[in-house]
């Protein structure tokens, strides 16, 4: 038997050398087993057989270690980014204190779509040509055998979604599972989100309509439309009311990344917010400013 990185194998406690630990074998080959790589409180004799995780240590010698990872050769998992290197790519944590390196070309080019440290990337334990471990990023080829169906009942409920594969036109995201299993595949529009999302981040989306042909989702960040205009009015209403004279240089005709700017939100849920403020009473527009109305109480309250 060959010894391989990223596979856990049964082997046999061949000799102690002291200070660095035991020399495993499988009758063919042997790997050390540092004092430091072992768990619990058992003591080894020669002989006594037990199961390691094989990997490279810091100077690409194949070493054991007793600590289980999160996974192994050819399993998927979304691991954790420990850390950024500009020129080798992302390290991800993968449960034994030594991390995985995700290499840069496994990246989208774009810089505002690259992970940062605590984003969440899927991943495939793989190796390179000189058989070290190494993480290569998941596609829909990858997940889309893991995940199941998006159940009825998640229609128009909040949930936690990690981004496999972020593009312009929009971002392809796993939707937690829970206690349900690996997950399920949505598709935030890039109309339905703030901003383009990065690799690997982890955002709250809303269950916008279920996909009977596939069991898909497509997904939002923005509350349901008639819930999101009175968040909307309020945040104008409060803008207004923060102004002197209670008028702003806003109204239907401001471009809209101005609006954007200003209010974080489209010129379509702008002008929708407006136009319940005026059926209300609450506002008026005039020469592309567009001021509080003028109560009774609010009058004679100011001649007071």
């Amino acid at each position: 038997m060959t010894l391989e990185a990223g596979t856990i194998v049964k082997l046999k406690v061949a000799r102690e050398v002291s200070p660095h630990g035991f020399f495993m074998t499988d009758g063919e080959e042997e790997v050390l087993l540092p004092y430091t790589e072992r768990t619990g409180n058992m003591k080894f004799r020669n002989g006594q057989e037990t199961e390691v995780f094989i990997h490279h240590d810091s100077e690409d010698r194949l070493i054991a270690t007793m600590k289980r990872p999160l996974l192994t050769f050819g399993e998927i998992a979304a691991l954790e980014v420990a850390d950024i290197h500009p020129r080798l790519g992302c390290f991800l944590e993968m449960g034994l204190g030594r991390q995985l390196l995700l290499p840069k070309r496994e990246l989208p080019e774009m810089p505002e779509l690259q992970p940062e440290v605590g984003d969440r990337i899927f991943v495939r334990m793989d190796r390179d040509k000189q058989g070290r471990l190494l993480a290569r990023t998941c596609g829909e080829e990858d997940l889309a055998p893991l995940c199941f169906n998006v159940p009825e009942s998640w229609q128009n409920q909040w949930m936690k979604a990690t981004v496999y594969r972020p593009l312009q036109m929009g971002t392809f995201v796993i939707i937690d599972g829970g206690v349900l299993g690996f997950g399920a595949i949505g598709l935030i529009h890039s109309t339905e989100r703030p901003r383009p999302l990065r690799l690997g981040e982890v955002i709250d989306v809303r269950i916008a309509r279920i996909r009977e042909e596939d069991g898909r989702a497509n997904l939002s960040m923005a509350q349901r439309k008639e819930i999101g205009m009175d968040e909307d009015a309020e945040r104008i209403l409060e803008f207004m009311r923060g102004r002197d004279g209670g008028a702003m240089p806003y109204s239907d005709s401001t471009a809209p990344d101005i609006i954007k700017l200003r209010f974080g939100i489209s010129k379509a849920a702008f002008k929708r917010a407006l136009g319940r403020l005026m059926k209300q009473g609450l506002i008026e527009q005039e020469d592309n400013w567009t001021r509080l109305k003028q109560t009774g109480e609010e009058t004679s309250g100011s001649e007071q």
